[in-house]
């Protein structure tokens, strides 16, 4: 056995020789960021070990790591095999509470009808509590005006929990988080691998279950409202995060021919899932489309009225995943397709998550000066997603990089001395600084390509479907925190977007939020848009002929 010592946590475990450095932090109870969950691909699960540690480790995978970060004692957790006894001086700092997070989504006017109501009975001094026609619970009192539902958008890496007088309709408060499943597994089908196992879906599970109730009692707490007064939470999330969320093992998800465990458009029990509301309160999961078109999309559908649109309208929610859909005078077709995390910062040699420091914009000028923004107007240390798309469209436009992604040779082009003097090489390798800390490097550059060229081939293949070119779509909404703080030149520049899509562009925002609160306010929209979704079309991209030949394709800039 060997003994691994955690010095600022001041935790002493005992493991076996081969264990991980992962696996022994996550032994000690400890939370350590691994989103490709130990494929050694993330680079973002670096520790640091004193100098004596180093006799006592097999490392292997190391090329995230800098010649500086390897002098100072830094390894890659995950690719490091502990054979002798180790002090981990310090694990990577998670600031979770500096994310920005879109709450804000667009929405339409709508009746109150609530599926929870509360009727005070005089004469018995009680109040009983009600989901639909049926009596669930009574209450000691008159507690009638005590009537509140919890909204949650579950998004593969961020979390909004909404906290809505079911009364009024009024959102009174709504707090934000990271997604804490997305510390063990990045994306949905990392994900789904992870969960299929008993102990990993326990994991998920309970990781997600607690975060929520963390965030009901901040919220609760701040507005010194009783959580025995909430009475629904309406979970809108992709199919696979309801799953999760749910503790359904996700398995059939990950198979063909990718059938959902869960029926969704359905209701369970909160106090089975140990969340902390009522009693006798109820989770409402929103009908998904597909396996891999969920109940956030659902809800972004009833949000803008998708349905109720003329003419082509182009939905897409651009994230960890891009799922879309079109409407064609109202009739609906809906895809989806792996981006991967490049969107969320993940995979990038100074990506993060939208948190305090990170470059959230980027701009050269008409004067070719450079104009960075980060989150917080402090110091950079990283880029988020929005800036990524930022610097990579706009040094495509600049000629910086080329249409096949490739940074030009600045001795062979007549790059402006602006642009030239921040093409600089890192251990031989090319890379383009954005500030002092922070660079973009090749290998980025093709993580963008990967991800653009995805929701790039998902809407050529949708529009194909229907013989539509992009000429005729004569609206595209972009919902999602994450598409909200793009800009549409940036989408254009790097062709994640079509030409023909310039001036047609709208940020509708987090539309899952605000969808999931239509269905708490208004019961009626539950069975219409369960309808609805049984109707729906949907393009699998994996029977689509040539999708790899378009996919290739769409790599280009």
């Amino acid at each position: 056995m060997a003994e691994v010592k955690f010095q600022n946590e001041k935790v002493i475990i005992y493991v076996e020789e081969g264990t991980t450095v992962l696996q022994a932090v996550r032994s000690a109870g400890l939370v350590i960021e691994s989103p490709c969950n130990g494929v050694g691909i993330c680079g973002k699960c670096k520790v640091k070990l004193s100098k004596e540690s180093v006799k006592n480790i097999i490392t292997g995978s190391d090329h995230h790591l800098s010649e500086d970060e390897e002098a100072d004692g830094f390894v890659l957790s995950c690719q490091t095999k502990i054979v002798g006894n180790i002090e981990v001086e310090s694990i990577k700092d998670f600031q979770n509470k500096n994310l920005k997070i879109l709450s804000d989504g667009e929405t339409f006017d709508y009746q109150i009808d609530s599926y929870v109501n509360k009727k005070y009975v005089e004469n018995k001094n009680i109040t009983e509590v009600y989901a639909g026609s049926e009596l669930i619970g009574n209450e000691e009192g008159n507690t009638a005006k005590e009537l509140y539902g919890i909204v949650v958008d579950i998004g593969t890496t961020t979390l909004v929990t909404s906290l809505i007088d079911i009364k009024s309709g009024t959102e009174l408060e709504n707090v934000s988080s990271l997604n804490p499943q997305s510390l063990y597994a990045q994306d949905v089908l990392s994900r789904i691998k992870f969960a299929s196992e008993e102990e990993g879906l326990n994991t998920m599970y309970s990781a997600i279950i607690n975060e929520i109730n963390k965030m009901i009692s901040e919220i609760t707490g701040k507005l010194k409202i009783s959580k025995d007064n909430i009475y629904e939470i309406i979970f809108s999330g992709n199919t696979t995060m309801l799953h999760l969320a749910a503790n359904v093992n996700p398995y059939s998800l990950g198979k063909y021919p990718y059938v959902p465990e869960l029926k969704c458009g359905e209701y369970i029990k909160s106090k089975e899932h140990n969340l902390d509301i009522s009693k006798f309160g109820l989770i409402y999961l929103p009908p998904i489309i597909s396996a891999y078109v969920g109940a956030d999309i659902t809800s972004g559908i009833l949000a803008v009225q998708l349905y109720k649109e003329k003419g082509i309208t182009l939905f897409v929610d651009i994230g960890t995943n891009g799922e879309m859909a079109i409407s064609i005078n109202g009739k609906l077709y809906a895809t989806s397709t792996a981006a991967g995390p490049a969107f969320e910062g993940m995979n990038i040699n100074c990506g993060m998550r939208a948190g305090k420091g990170a470059v959230e914009l980027f701009n050269v000028e008409d004067d070719i000066s450079i104009t960075v923004k980060t989150i917080g107007n402090v110091e950079s240390t990283g880029i988020c997603g929005s800036g990524l798309l930022d610097i990579v469209g706009e040094l495509v436009n600049h000629g910086v990089i080329t249409s096949n992604g490739k940074f030009v040779d600045p001795e062979k082009n007549n790059l402006p001395d602006a642009l030239k003097e921040r093409l600089e090489k890192i251990d031989g390798k090319t890379i383009f600084k954005i500030t002092s800390n922070v660079y973009l490097s090749q290998k980025d550059i093709r993580q963008v390509q990967l991800a653009k060229g995805a929701v790039r081939a998902g809407i050529e293949f949708l529009l194909k479907s229907k013989e539509i070119s992009p000429s005729e779509v004569d609206r595209v909404l972009i919902a999602g925190s994450f598409g909200y703080h793009l800009r549409a030149k940036s989408l254009i520049n790097i062709g994640l977007l079509p030409q023909e899509f310039n001036g047609k562009i709208e940020f509708v925002g987090n539309t899952s939020k605000t969808g999931g609160q239509v269905f708490l306010l208004n019961k009626h929209y539950r069975d219409e848009i369960k309808k609805l979704t049984e109707k729906i079309e949907v393009v699998e991209l994996a029977n689509c002929k040539d999708f790899d030949k378009v996919f290739v394709k769409c790599l280009g800039f």
